[in-house]
Parts: C-alpha cells; structure tokens; sequence
C-alpha cells in the first residue's frame, strides 16, 4: 500500500513536502502539487483523515489523549408517536457508550424540515472534522444522499433508509417472528393472529409478515388466520375487535398490549383460553411475554462496524451493501401459557 514515505522516495522530496502538496498547502510550488498528486493515484494512496485527525490533535497539545467523533444523525418527525422513540434512545446511548470504550466520543445531530438540512449538515460535519455516522431509526423515509459520501463512513441502523444504500445493523425481523411461533406452538395454541399497523409493515419491508404467513403455512393446520393490517398508526378497538370475531384466533402477536382488555370482551381469558405476545418489549404497557429487540446491542454493533470503516480507511457508499441482524431475546411473561416439560 502506497504511503506518504513510498512517494517521497520515489520522487525525490521529503515526507514534510508530499503531505503538504496532497493538502494543497499554499507554499507548495503548483508543479510539485501537480506532480505529487498525479504518483499518488497512479500508486493507489488514500489519506486517512483520522490518521489526519489524530496528527492535527498531537501538534495542538501535548500528550493529550485522542478521542475521535462520531455523528448520531436522527430525523426528526414531528408526525413520529412517542411509543417509536424510546427505541432509537436505548440505541443511542449504547453507542455512544461503546464509542467512548473505543477512544471516541458520539453525538446526536438532528436533520428535520423546520430545522438543520441534510445539507447544511454536511457543513457541520465538514466543519468539525466528523467522519463517522451512524443513522439512527426514523419514521418517515430521509433521503441523506446530499452527504458528501467519499468523506464519511456511515452506517444504517434501520431498514426503510435506502437513500444511500449503506450497511445496515438493525433487528432480525425474521428470525424474531419464527421463535415467537415456535414458542405459542409448544404452548399448545393453534390458531395464531398477526396484528400489524399498515405503516410498520410497509417500513420493515414486510418481515414480520413475511415470515408468520410462512410459519403458519407450514405449522399450524387449523385453517390460516388472516393478518390485521390497521391504516392507522396504531390499532383501533373496532377494527381489532371485528378481525378477532371473524378470524377466531387464540394466540395474538402484536405491538399493543392494549388489546388484551379488548380480547377478554370477547370472551378470551389470557392465558387460559388465549394467548399474547408482544413483538416489541418497549412497547408492552403491562408484563407480558414477547421479544427484546435489543436495541442496546444494535447500538453498539453500529459504533463497532463505522470504527472498523474509519479505521481501515473505508469511506463512501459500498458497492454492494450488507445486513447485520441482531436476533431478539424471547422473554416469558403471564400472558402464554407454560409449554409442557
């Protein structure tokens, strides 16, 4: 790999004056910039700007312990419910927890149409010598593509931001759904029912769907149980209780814990006759059984994966982008029953 001593002994100068013509130092003759900058790519040398940052840091003070920064970008939507935040906070701050065992410090930018641009956060980071981003879970679907990509490392921490294709760490939608029916399937029920908000489905690309229509395809032989797809945010007593008289569920997987009281009017009694369980543990207002996504674990797999980028100097959009799912962790609760020994 090329380096700034390999191209100062190939053309004859010293170190001091090839990193000086690659930053286009003024006092550097135009020629020797020219001539420096043409050998450096046909060599394939690329500057580390935390290499940079880090000599920047120990000219300005002595002995001083270098701590690099990381961005937590989070779009801000004022049409965003407040059960979807507490996720992207737990996410955060483990992030920034193991950014700082890591030698760097993580703070949260917010983007928002009121307020700071994409581009005017480019100019921020810019600025302030930032390099590394993790974007964190949103509700609507941000379109960060005015970043000046070649300069930053960045990684996804959800599935609806495709604008840049980046990496992702986020949830094993997936896999989650297909312990969750393993485990109501050992608990005996036999006729398990989806309860989704339209607007969850459509942003995780149909995985929890996706993966209980295969389940209950091949596993539960009591006829299938049509998913209720609410339009709205969230799940209306109505509209719940109307798809639980006409599809006769006895086990419910779902977000809202609120929907217990609504099956008991009808005549369930959890966990005796029916069952619950709640796809998202933050979300669950009273002790129930359902699945820990982990937020805190996807926050720190997001600092450790933009601070491998930084440090092996891998910067811009990737050619072809990658997943890191990060399996739930199932929790037993008082609303299924005990599966036999």
């Amino acid at each position: 790999m090329a380096t700034i001593r390999s191209l100062a002994a190939q053309l004859g100068l010293s170190r001091a004056t090839v990193s000086e013509a690659l930053r286009g130092v003024p006092r550097v003759r135009a020629e020797t910039i020219t001539r420096v900058r043409a050998a450096a790519e046909a060599a394939g040398y690329k500057s580390n700007p935390l290499a940079a940052a880090l000599m920047s840091q120990l000219r300005r003070s002595a002995g001083g312990t270098f701590r690099g920064v990381l961005a937590l970008v989070e779009a801000v939507d004022d049409g965003r419910p407040k059960y979807a935040t507490e996720f992207p906070e737990k996410l955060r701050q483990a992030a920034r927890e193991r950014a700082r065992e890591l030698g760097f410090e993580a703070e949260r930018l917010a983007v928002s149409a009121k307020g700071v641009s994409v581009k005017r956060l480019d100019g921020i980071l810019k600025a302030r010598g930032i390099h590394g981003i993790i974007l964190l879970p949103c509700w609507g679907e941000p379109d960060y593509t005015q970043l000046d990509w070649p300069n930053y490392a960045g990684i996804y921490t959800d599935y609806v931001i495709h604008s840049p294709p980046l990496n992702t760490v986020c949830p094993d939608h997936h896999r989650n759904m297909i312990e969750a029916l393993e485990r109501v399937r050992a608990a005996g029920y036999k006729r398990p029912g989806l309860v989704l908000s339209k607007h969850i489905d459509e942003r995780l690309h149909h995985r929890w769907e996706g993966a209980f229509l295969v389940v209950q395809s091949h596993h539960f032989n009591r006829g299938p149980v049509q998913p209720l797809r609410s339009s709205g945010t969230e799940v209306q007593e109505a509209e719940f209780r109307a798809w639980f008289r006409e599809e006769r569920p006895d086990v419910v997987l779902g977000h809202w814990t609120r929907v217990i009281p609504w099956m008991e009017a009808e005549g369930a009694r959890v966990p005796g006759t029916h069952g619950f369980v709640c796809l998202n543990q933050l979300m669950a207002e009273v002790p129930c059984a359902g699945i820990d996504l982990q937020p805190a674990l996807i926050g720190r797999r997001s600092a450790e994966a933009v601070i491998a980028n930084l440090q092996q100097n891998e910067f811009g959009v990737p050619s072809t982008s990658a997943v890191l799912s990060v399996a739930g962790r199932w929790q037993d609760g008082p609303t299924l029953r005990s599966a036999p020994r």
